[in-house]
């Protein structure tokens, strides 16, 4: 179809405009072709005429259900108005700031604090596809960071825009995304400090213009690098063409860059006072603009802001500091004043305090500084001249020192920066945002916007490039043929720039000259690009050049070019800053070659040979280096995924919300979004989905084509009928391609189908409306005439005669009737008297045979029951006395196996006696090991003897010094003697010739030492001799020592069997007091013999002291003779002479003493030692006397008890005969039983039988055990007879007495102790004789009831008994290895919860603390553990909730308090625990349970939160009233929709009726399953109403219904599962969507919303309001008027300004109490389980 058809009456066109460049108008009639002329309509009435032709038609205006678009290549017409209008809307109307443009995301600065970038809004953004949601920049940094992680490539955010427009803000947004999305959790807080790092680079790198407050005066590309698992580790920065001039220049109502005035702000603080800093308004450099302050920004608090993201990046005090101090010096700098002398001379006073102020922090000298600002110094062939400066060439030199510091200081914090964050490890790939300066114009043009206009040129290219490969791509991938299209190359722009002989060649090559200025380059930009077409020469200016750019042409003056490309720095204020004291100062200038020779740049060859530089600093010009820079820039951006951030200022004034349509389309024009439109309309823009338009165009299909199943055919059938032209669409794959208009034209076909059928059905609803009509008023007027026709005819009927006859007739009927009635009635009351009767006689018999036969049953009850209390009551007397009988022989037996016991004690520790003698031998082998310790005693001397040399060396070390020192005045003297005169060289002789003298003396005195010395050593090897002598004989004396310990060994053997005869008799111990007067003898002996070597040792030792005295007295008559002669000597080698001398003596005086002493000393402590030790083995025989005594007494003792418990025995024999005698009786009674019982009797009787011959048996037994005890009793007392005899010796050891009086009371408390246990094993013997009681009483009473022996029998105490070392069994069974799965199905799902409780019902039974608190802390641990390792297993976290509840409660329930067991049984209240309160563990478990639930609830949003959006927002459950609207390139292209399909509405019932189940399958309580649905209906309806109000295209009426019916099935299984109650956590997608689907016009519709919608907050009721799109031409946007009056009603209530809703919030879950009936001692534990070291109690 052609274009032209579409210019019909009533469609709207736009008109150019000069004060909204485009305006709107409508057609009043139909263009055809051949007409000249297009009749339009004007907005304001008036009529408009346009001439044109076919060919230049004004562009057509979208239909109003487009307007407003997310993506502006969904609209069916392209280009500018359209894309203008567009974003107007969106702006002023919808109050949205970002627009799609294919792949470029359009960011309107609304110069107003948004709620649109919090943390939920992050979390709603993160992994949602680009085209699901409304454009948004995080939008934008997630599909960048989905197609890193799925494509395994890197990625680039290029954001542009001019200043002001907002990119440094969305640069920061974009990084603080990928921080909060890529959380590492580690130490490093990387994320944190890649964010720092904005406001350190804003604070030194942003200043304020007049287009923005905070403007960014440099380029920055920001890497962030992700790790493997695509987490930030790290990030680098790199940054481009800093704008130097603005420290020392800025315009009116201007700033310089923020830290100056935070600085000044903070000049007060101490860490400032130093630098000696007073207001913004008196400093040069910062009062220029004559605007110091911006309005809401306070630079105090940004300065605390700058020093703490400083601290936060590790950059200590001290590099901040000397920051600081360069700071200040840039500014003391300006306010240095530099006067002028003369023509061309310039001078600085000396006293300038700026100038003092300046050299003091930077560490220079100020007479250098002052020198170099006004001179210079020229380098000629011959000499070097120093040139005066004239005031101006001075200003700028200071100025141009300011930079250059300024500059280093600049990219000194930025590599800082870079280390800080910089973390171990290996990038996997990386995210660059480039947040970088847009296309700019001013009036006045200069170097710097040249260099930025010619990086936008190269970053346009890479747009161009970038886009038609994915437009190629998507060709390629639809099997469409790629066709050339006509697109703006603007290759020939970067070749005139950047190419051979181009601007930047040639200004280059003017900056060697030193006589090149301005005007001489741009003659050579005439001369050389004259010609090039996109190269002007201004006829009205001789200083400006013109370059026609991609975005507009641009003027530029040459002004400074050069100046600002040299970058110019004097070499000699290079050297001055190089001098510096200031390291951190003079490091930048030391530096600054090394820099300069590592840039890596584009090598471009000159036109000509250049001359060589003057200067070093102008080898490398600033055009080389942003050249080079932009080149890498390229590189990098070429080898990353872009993606496009388009930043635009709606105004110049800074006002919110505030469009300028004239500065819009400028920056349209100026940043490829234009041309982005225009390339889209050349191909084929509008791209649809086959099934996207088979709903939408199926009311144009024909029957025949509606019912074919293929819709992809059916598709391509209606397009080619409705479009002839067949290049006007392509059929892809997947999508069809239409042109520009066709959308339009096949809207125009829809709408006019649709409007045909309105009036179709108009024509019969209206036509069936009047014959509905028509109809009732025809009945009506037959009704009414036949009123009137039978009142006429009553009348004519009516007469005196037909009355009377009327009323006999009526009078006759009414008897007859009458009679006929009565007659009927008399009939029923017969027969239902007859019936009562019947009846009533029956139920009489009925219940007198009923009581005759309870009579005759009560009777027998009473008799039976009698019966049975009496066999009942014997049967107890019978079990009684038998217990009795039994319990009193067990009593005996235990007496007697007691005393058997301690007689048999007695022997024991008699025969311990002879193993305590065998010990005595080993100690005396002990003595052996002791004499081994001389041979260790002899290395330890050799220890010694080496210490003794490192002390005489250090002795030689103190002497060496002293040498030294003694040279050293040698030295000294010899100088003193070289300077003295002649005359006193006479003196010098003599003193020479005494000095001889001396030295003479000194070797006589050396060989009479000598000769002492030998005498010395010769007596001390006679001492030797006889020390070794001595020696041999102490050795002698040991082995008779040792023949002696032989002895002792042969009497110890002796002893041994004294010892063993002792325990055979007691009467041996005379013998043994024989021995002991012996070896006491002996020790006495020995005791002799040690005194008298220890005096022979002692006297030995006197000896050789007074030897070793004497020769130390010598030694020090040596030592003082050589100090006598060194005082007199001044030669080094006679010193040392002397003292070798001397210390060969020292060292072998002192060897030989210490080692004689030594071994004196080991020798005596040797025998001290023997002495020590046989006074211990006497001490030892002493102590086993009195042992034996103690003995005896003990034994004596013992048989006094025997004795009187022996007179127990005859009570025993005759509690014997009275049990003989009672079961006699019994058989007797068992005998008279009735023969009914004989069966039972007999089993009782044989039962009884066995117990009687087992007790006669026992007591049998204990009748020869008595006997035995006689016996031993008789022995025993002839035993004490003899020990009484040999008493009367021993009565003089008392003090053998008294330690065996102690032994006594030891053993006493150990008997008493045993007693004890013996009194309560009798008293479990008691409760285990009740408990068998109430067995018997239980079988009495139930005797007809028979278990099956496996039965747990019915006595059971509901614990558990279990060993501690099978503790770490019960918790790998029970918990850890258990199956969910199997144990619902087979068993009570709660059951570990009660075996776990039975096992601390025991622990607690038992008293033991350790074992119960062990027990509580493994299963809350590993409960835990298991949770965690199975935190995605849906049933695992079920069971184990479920039965931490039921843990939780039995802990309650039989905790013993009131509030807990106020309904418990009798049986469950002796059940409680007894001896701890677990009300610290209570809360244990129920934080546990809590921790469980919450864990359970983020498994279930996990499996439900893919499906939330499909089901509830896109699925089209109800058929037939969903219309989709045209898309974008930013359409659901990543989702399959089969996928989608599957999401529905019953599969979210699915889940949640599968979560019931397995909640119910483990027996949760109801109001715990209401909880968990209630937090998943929660989830369910925060996460629909968060996506309804970040999807504009989802706000609907249609889609508020589809989420109604959708709730509605949801409410149908609430109710179904009674859980209707949990409905209310919906309720705010209840309103969302009623919100949706009611009228919004009036003041009654305003009144309602605010009415009805309590459950959402003001924010989100407009949000949704302003999103509201109409899908038809038949319903109407939301009008701002209508919104502003819900805001009014509105404004009183209070209510949270959060536009998300928080999905994460989770409701208090409570566990209420609830009473089990299960009895724990009727639970089994299954085989299953593998417990079977568990016992029942």
């Amino acid at each position: 179809m052609a274009l032209v058809q579409l210019y019909t009456r009533y469609n709207r066109v736009w008109i150019p405009d000069e004060e909204h460049v485009w305006k709107s108008a409508e057609i009043l009639r139909d263009f055809h072709d051949g007409d000249d002329r297009l009749q339009l309509l004007l907005e304001d009435g008036t009529e408009y005429t346009v001439d044109s032709s076919p060919t230049k038609l004004p562009p057509l205006r979208n239909p109003d259900i487009l307007v407003g678009e997310n993506d502006l290549t969904a609209l069916s017409y392209l280009h500018e108005p359209a894309v203008l209008h567009n974003l107007r809307v969106r702006f002023l109307e919808f109050r949205i700031i970002y627009t799609y443009c294919g792949i470029i995301l359009v960011a309107l600065n609304p110069y107003k604090q948004l709620s649109i970038y919090g943390d939920a809004i992050i979390h709603a953004y993160s992994g949602q596809n680009m085209g699901d949601m409304d454009p948004h920049i995080f939008a934008v940094a997630e599909e960048a960071y989905k197609q890193m992680a799925r494509n395994q490539r890197n990625q680039s955010i290029i954001i542009s825009g001019e200043s002001g427009a907002g990119k440094t803000v969305s640069a920061r947004y974009a990084m603080r995304y990928f921080a909060v999305v890529s959380k590492s959790g580690s130490k490093t807080q990387v994320e944190d400090k890649v964010l720092a790092s904005n406001p350190i680079t804003e604070a030194i790198g942003n200043a304020k213009t007049t287009r923005n407050d905070n403007s960014s005066r440099f380029g920055k590309f920001t890497e962030i690098s992700f790790d493997s698992r695509y987490r930030i580790i790290g990030a680098n920065m790199r940054t481009y063409l800093l704008e130097k001039s603005r420290v020392v220049f800025q315009a009116y109502n201007e700033r310089n860059y923020h830290i100056f005035y935070q600085m000044c702000a903070c000049a007060d603080l101490p860490q400032f006072k130093a630098l000696q800093l007073m207001s913004a308004e008196e400093f040069h450099y910062t009062g220029m603009g004559c605007d110091i302050f911006i309005e809401g920004v306070d630079d105090r608090k940004s300065m605390e802001e700058t020093q703490r993201t400083f601290s936060l990046l590790g950059l200590n005090e001290d590099f901040q500091s000397d920051v600081f101090k360069v700071l200040a010096a840039i500014l003391h700098m300006g306010n240095v004043e530099i006067k002028s002398c003369g023509d061309d001379r310039s001078s600085i006073s000396p006293s300038d305090t700026h100038l003092l102020i300046v050299c003091d922090l930077l560490g220079v000298r100020a007479d250098k500084l002052v020198q170099w600002l006004c001179n210079r110094r020229l380098v000629l062939v011959a000499e070097k001249v120093v040139k005066p400066l004239h005031k101006d060439r001075a200003v700028n030199s200071r100025d141009a020192l300011a930079k250059r510091i300024y500059a280093y200081l600049f990219d000194c914090i930025i590599n800082r920066i870079n280390r800080a964050l910089q973390v171990p490890g290996k990038q996997h790939a990386f995210i660059g945002v480039l947040d970088i300066y847009g296309f700019e114009t001013f009036d006045i043009n200069s170097f710097e916007q040249f260099c930025i206009n010619y990086a936008n040129e190269k970053l346009q290219q890479q747009f161009n490039l970038h886009v038609f490969k994915l437009e190629q791509e998507e060709y390629m991938k639809e099997d469409i043929p790629w066709t050339l299209i006509d697109f703006y190359d603007n290759q020939p722009a970067i070749d005139l720039i950047e190419a051979k002989m181009g601007i930047l060649d040639l200004l280059n090559e003017e900056c060697l000259f030193p006589q090149g200025t301005d005007q001489s380059w741009l003659q050579k930009l005439y001369n050389y690009l004259g010609s090039k077409p996109l190269f002007e020469r201004p006829k009205l200016s001789n200083e400006t050049f013109v370059i026609q750019h991609f975005a507009d042409k641009v003027e530029y003056h040459c002004k400074d070019f050069l100046e600002k490309n040299r970058d110019a720095l004097y070499e000699e204020l290079v050297e001055v800053m190089r001098d510096s004291q200031f390291p951190f100062l003079a490091k930048f200038f030391q530096e600054e070659e090394q820099k300069a020779l590592n840039i890596r740049g584009i090598k471009v060859k000159a036109a000509r040979p250049g001359v060589k530089p003057a200067n070093k600093q102008l080898r490398t010009s600033v055009g080389d280096k942003f050249c080079s820079s932009l080149s890498l820039l390229m590189a990098t951006l070429n080898a990353t995924t872009p993606h496009y951030v388009r930043c635009i200022k709606p105004n110049d004034e800074k006002l919110p919300f505030e469009y300028d349509s004239r500065r819009v389309v400028q920056q349209l024009r100026a940043c490829g979004v234009l041309e982005t439109i225009r390339i889209s309309a050349q191909s084929y823009p509008s791209r649809w989905t086959y099934s996207e338009f088979y709903n939408r165009y199926n009311v144009l299909m024909t029957n025949q084509e509606a019912g074919f199943n293929d819709k992809m055919q059916t598709c391509k059938n209606v397009l080619q009928r409705l479009i002839q032209d067949s290049n006007q669409y392509k059929f892809g794959r997947t999508k069809i391609f239409l042109r520009a208009g066709q959308v339009a034209f096949l809207e125009k076909l829809r709408l006019d189908q649709l409007r045909t059928a309105c009036i179709t059905i108009q024509k019969h609803v209206r036509g069936w409306s009047q014959r509905k009509k028509y109809l009732r008023m025809r009945n009506a007027a037959i009704t009414l005439q036949q009123y009137i026709r039978g009142k006429k005819t009553i009348r004519k009927a009516v007469s005196a005669a037909n009355l009377k006859q009327a009323w006999a007739a009526v009078l006759i009927q009414r008897y007859w009737r009458g009679f006929r009635i009565w007659k009927v009635y008399e009939t029923v009351r017969l027969a239902t008297i007859t019936i009562q009767a019947f009846t009533r006689g029956w139920l009489a018999r009925k219940s007198y045979a009923k009581m005759v036969e309870e009579r005759k049953a009560l009777v027998l009850q009473k008799y039976a029951r009698a019966w049975l209390a009496r066999r009942r009551f014997n049967a107890m007397r019978r079990l009684v006395q038998q217990v009795q009988l039994s319990f009193r022989v067990q009593q005996l037996r235990k007496k007697n196996e007691e005393q058997s016991k301690e007689n048999h004690g007695l022997v024991e520790r008699l025969t311990s006696l002879a193993s305590s003698h065998s010990q005595t031998l080993d100690r005396l082998q002990a003595l052996e090991t002791q004499l081994k310790k001389s041979t260790n005693q002899k290395a330890s001397l050799e220890a010694r003897e080496k210490k003794i040399k490192e002390d005489a060396s250090l002795k030689m070390t103190t002497l060496q010094s002293e040498i030294d020192r003694v040279i050293i005045e040698k030295q000294n003297m010899e100088k003193t003697f070289e300077a003295s005169s002649k005359e006193q060289k006479e003196k010098y002789d003599q003193a020479k010739l005494n000095l001889l003298e001396e030295k003479e003396i000194q070797k006589r005195l050396s060989k009479i030492a000598e000769h002492n010395l030998d005498i010395q050593r010769q007596d001390h090897e006679k001492e030797l001799r006889s020390l070794k002598e001595e020696i041999r004989r102490l050795k002698e004396e040991r082995v008779g020592l040792q023949m002696k310990l032989d002895e002792d060994d042969r009497v110890e053997t002796d002893l041994r069997d004294q010892v063993t005869q002792l325990t055979k008799h007691v009467k041996v111990i005379p013998e043994l007091r024989r021995d002991l007067s012996n070896l006491q003898n002996q020790k006495n002996t020995v005791d002799r013999k040690m005194k008298q070597q220890s005096e022979e040792a002692r006297a030995s030792l006197n000896e050789i002291s007074k030897l070793l005295a004497g020769s130390i007295v010598e030694e020090d008559v040596l030592l003082r003779l050589t100090a006598n002669t060194s005082e007199k000597t001044y030669e080094a080698e006679d010193l040392l002479a002397a003292f070798d001398c001397l210390e060969k003596a020292t060292r072998t005086l002192e060897s030989h003493r210490k080692e004689q002493k030594a071994i004196y000393e080991t020798q005596v402590e040797g025998f001290k030692m023997k002495v020590d030790y046989l006074q211990n083995e006497n001490n030892s025989l002493q102590n086993l006397f009195t042992e034996k005594s103690s003995i005896a007494e003990t034994i004596r003792q013992e048989v006094c008890r025997l004795s009187s418990e022996n007179s127990v025995i005859p009570e025993l024999k005759g509690q014997i005969s009275e049990l003989q005698r009672q079961s006699k009786d019994y058989e007797a009674l068992i005998e008279k039983q009735n023969k009914d019982l004989a069966e039972n009797a007999e089993e009782i009787k044989s039962v009884l039988q066995k117990k009687i011959e087992e007790e006669s048996s026992k007591r049998r037994h204990f009748e020869e055990q008595a006997e035995v005890l006689e016996e031993d009793k008789k022995d025993l007392q002839g035993k004490i007879k003899d020990l009484q005899e040999d008493s009367d010796h021993l009565s003089r050891q008392l003090q053998m007495e008294r330690d065996a009086k102690i032994r006594l009371r030891l053993e006493v408390t150990q008997l008493s102790s045993d007693n004890i246990e013996f009194e309560e094993q009798l008293d479990q013997k008691d409760r285990l004789i009740k408990r068998l009681e109430n067995q018997i009483r239980l079988e009495t009473a139930h005797k007809d009831e028979k278990t099956s022996s496996s039965a747990s029998p019915k006595g059971y105490l509901g614990m558990l008994e279990y060993k501690k070392e099978d503790q770490s069994k019960l918790i790998q069974n029970l918990i850890l290895d258990l199956k969910p799965n199997g144990v619902a199905v087979n068993m009570i799902p709660v059951l570990p919860a009660y075996i776990l409780f039975m096992c601390v019902r025991h622990a607690d039974y038992m008293n033991d603390e350790e074992k119960l608190m062990s027990l509580m802390n493994a299963i809350i641990s590993n409960v835990k553990r298991f949770t965690m390792t199975h935190q995605n297993d849906l049933v695992s976290l079920s069971f184990w909730l479920c039965n931490m509840y039921q843990l939780l409660n039995c802990l309650k329930q039989y905790s013993g308090d009131e509030e807990f067991s106020k309904q418990s049984t009798p049986r469950q209240v002796k059940n409680c625990l007894q001896n701890f309160d677990l009300s610290d563990h209570r809360q244990v478990v129920s934080d546990l349970a809590i921790c469980i639930y919450h864990q359970f609830i983020t498994t279930m949003e996990n499996a439900l939160a893919t499906a939330i959006v499909p089901a509830m927002l896109e699925h089209e459950s109800l058929q037939g009233i969903f219309n989709t609207k045209p898309t974008g390139f930013r359409k659901h292209s990543s989702k399959n929709n089969d996928d989608t399909e599957m999401c529905t509405v019953s599969f979210i019932i699915e889940r949640l009726s599968r979560f019931h189940t397995i909640m119910s399958h483990h027996s949760m309580d109801a109001n715990l399953i209401k909880q968990v649905v209630k937090q998943l209906l929660f989830y369910i309806g925060a996460t629909t109403v968060n996506h309804l109000l970040l999807s504009k295209n989802m706000c609907s009426c249609s889609r508020g219904m589809q989420i109604r019916c959708n709730i509605s099935y949801l409410e149908e299984w609430l109710q179904e599962k009674e859980l209707l109650s949990s409905i209310d956590t919906l309720q705010p997608l209840t309103q969302a969507a009623w919100l949706l689907q009611v009228s919004k016009t009036t003041d009654d519709d305003a009144k309602a919303i605010v009415e009805k919608c309590t459950e959402l907050n003001m924010v989100q009721i407009v949000k949704i309001l302003n999103s509201y799109t109409p899908i038809d031409g038949y319903e109407k946007r939301v009008a701002s008027s209508f919104v502003r009056k819900v805001q009014s009603l509105r404004q009183d209530h209070d209510g949270s300004a959060q536009l998300m809703m928080d999905v994460r919030y989770r409701f208090p879950v409570t566990f209420p109490f609830y009473l089990s009936p299960q009895a724990l001692e009727l639970l089994k534990v299954p085989n299953s389980l593998h417990l079977e070291f568990l016992n029942m109690i």
